[in-house]
């Protein structure tokens, strides 16, 4: 084959660099000559096409960026990399990728705007990250164990400076701050531009706070444009436990937020921490319970779906259905923050039908989509006084139907307290839904039953084991002997056993030793959406078995 087809002139190479909005960069130490090839134009560069000294390139650049210009004009290592973000006078923000090829000689690279570049998670003015990415990412960090504390800043009198200034000069104070603040936290800390003029931070609890961090990098004197600038910030704080139950990254977000409108009511420069106190405006309840009665008419109810793994194997069992609400404006909430509202509305009942309707027809779907998922069941919550609610066996006959779910395929989890309010009508209720074709769990059990002979009486086929005792086992006594005891009488009875709030591989171990039969927490993964449960589903059945953290 000719290779003539692989040739290229310099002008082709020229006009492919241009089309592309992409330079070539050559920088040569020794001879103070900085060469640039391709969209100089495009990319703000002209001034330095096709060479320029060193000198030339630090006075093009935007005066807080000037740093960032001596990372690539600083003679390194060989094969040392380089990749600096850089604001040039009339142009954008790009991106300056290479690598030097000779120590003190010559280092080379490729120009780009920051949209070919950059991840999409970055802020453009503060390359911090953006809200969203930062929901994102501080979801994942709540759930490591251990004490956070999640800082919210708003830069005063922004809209004084846009006036004074113009946008472009107090777009160089944000820059500015933002550059401040990723120098001030060290590299585990997540840093955010969350809104217009609020800077996020999320880190553990530390001497001193985050929050005094924050300040003390922030609140410094800076010139721009011939005007000196002191910054002062109004600052919201709020902590929050790692793991399992920790807050919904949105939520806390919010809290912070909340309590910066909290510092401002006091003036500049205020602070203030989250408390419950701040929730009880009443205008804050109203709009959320608006939100909650359209809520379920927009779809914005859903379930999440945590796995239930066999301990003996690993083998994935099947998923507990755990609601949501994907609010349009807080993100997403867990069950904590809107359930007792449900309840004061008399929703409910309207909530454990959507549920058991979307749980059933999305195990219908995996079912049919993965023949290894066969067996695969889904576990729905009763809500309290759900059992009483005159549809409900009637629903479960129905949903069999639309889905052709197969007996014991939907399991209903009811409470110790639902059972004990009235154990012989509560008989009669679960014997009928296990006509219908729906499996039973008893839900928490240690924490309140208070006659065991009722266990025989009713038509149970799982027990399972409150969270707080499967945590606590390993350093408390008396957990380790109800574990011990609630697997013993399962057995006995005939019973599976689930174990909840399993965090690692040694929990894991140390319930299968005891002969229990399936376990659920973190250490496996949290409540998943749809998607990513399809995901863990999949993974699951071609690895032979569902993936347990080490540490938890």
């Amino acid at each position: 084959m000719p290779n003539d087809r692989w040739s290229w002139d310099p002008t082709a190479t020229l006009e492919a660099l241009g089309a592309a909005d992409v330079a070539l960069w050559l920088w040569e130490p020794e001879k103070d000559r900085m060469r640039i090839t391709g969209a100089s134009r495009a990319l703000g560069l002209g001034p330095l096409a096709p060479e320029c000294s060193s000198a030339a390139m630090r006075a093009l650049a935007l005066p807080p960026d000037r740093a960032q210009a001596e990372d690539i004009l600083r003679i390194q290592e060989p094969g040392s990399d380089i990749a600096v973000r850089l604001r040039m006078r009339g142009g954008g923000v790009c991106i300056w990728r290479g690598v030097w090829l000779e120590e003190g000689v010559r280092a080379a690279g490729v120009i780009a705007p920051e949209t070919k570049f950059a991840a999409s998670d970055q802020d453009n003015l503060t390359g911090l990250l953006d809200r969203r990415s930062f929901v994102t990412r501080a979801r994942e960090r709540l759930q490591s164990p251990g004490q956070h504390e999640l800082v919210v800043a708003d830069l005063d009198r922004l809209r004084r400076l846009n006036e004074a200034l113009g946008h472009e000069r107090a777009d160089l104070v944000l820059a500015a701050l933002g550059s401040r603040l990723a120098a001030a936290f060290p590299p585990h800390a997540l840093l955010a531009r969350v809104g217009e003029d609020e800077f996020a931070v999320l880190t553990p609890v530390s001497r001193p706070s985050a929050a005094e961090t924050l300040r003390q990098a922030l609140e410094q004197p800076l010139r721009v444009a011939g005007f000196d600038i002191h910054p002062t910030l109004s600052i919201g704080a709020v902590e929050a436990t790692g793991g399992e139950d920790a807050p919904e990254a949105a939520e806390l977000l919010r809290r912070a937020e909340l309590a910066v409108e909290a510092a401002k009511s006091g003036g500049r420069g205020g602070a203030a921490a989250y408390g419950r106190s701040l929730e009880s405006d009443g205008l804050s309840r109203l709009a959320l319970e608006s939100d909650l009665r359209g809520a379920f008419g927009r779809n914005e109810i859903v379930p999440f779906y945590q796995p239930i793994v066999r301990l003996s194997t690993g083998a994935l069992s099947g998923f507990e259905a755990l609601v949501r609400w994907r609010h349009p404006r807080r993100g997403l909430l867990t069950p904590d923050q809107f359930l007792p509202l449900c309840e004061e509305m008399g929703l409910m009942s309207e909530l454990g039908a959507l549920m058991m309707r979307q749980a059933g027809h999305q195990l219908a779907v995996w079912r049919r989509d993965h023949r290894a998922a066969g067996e695969l069941t889904v576990a729905v919550n009763l809500s309290t006084g759900e059992i009483d609610r005159p549809d409900l066996i009637a629903d479960v006959s129905a949903i069999r139907r639309e889905t052709g779910l197969p007996p014991g395929a939907l399991k209903l989890e009811v409470t110790e307290g639902d059972v004990m309010r009235d154990p012989d009508r509560a008989a009669v209720i679960l014997r009928d839904l296990r006509a219908a074709g729906a499996a039973l769990a008893l839900d928490d059990f240690g924490t309140g039953f208070s006659s065991l002979s009722y266990l025989t009486r009713l038509p149970f086929d799982t027990l399972k084991i409150d969270r707080y005792f499967v945590r606590t086992m390993a350093t408390n006594e008396g957990s380790a002997k109800i574990v011990s005891s609630v697997v013993k009488l399962g057995q006995d009875l005939s019973l599976e056993v689930v174990a909840e709030g399993v965090e690692n591989a040694q929990m894991a171990r140390q319930l299968l030793s005891l002969g229990c039969d399936y376990g659920q927490g973190f250490g496996y993964a949290p409540a998943l959406s749809p998607q990513e449960a399809e995901v863990y589903l999949n993974e699951s059945y071609v690895d032979g078995a569902a993936p347990v953290k080490a540490r938890g």
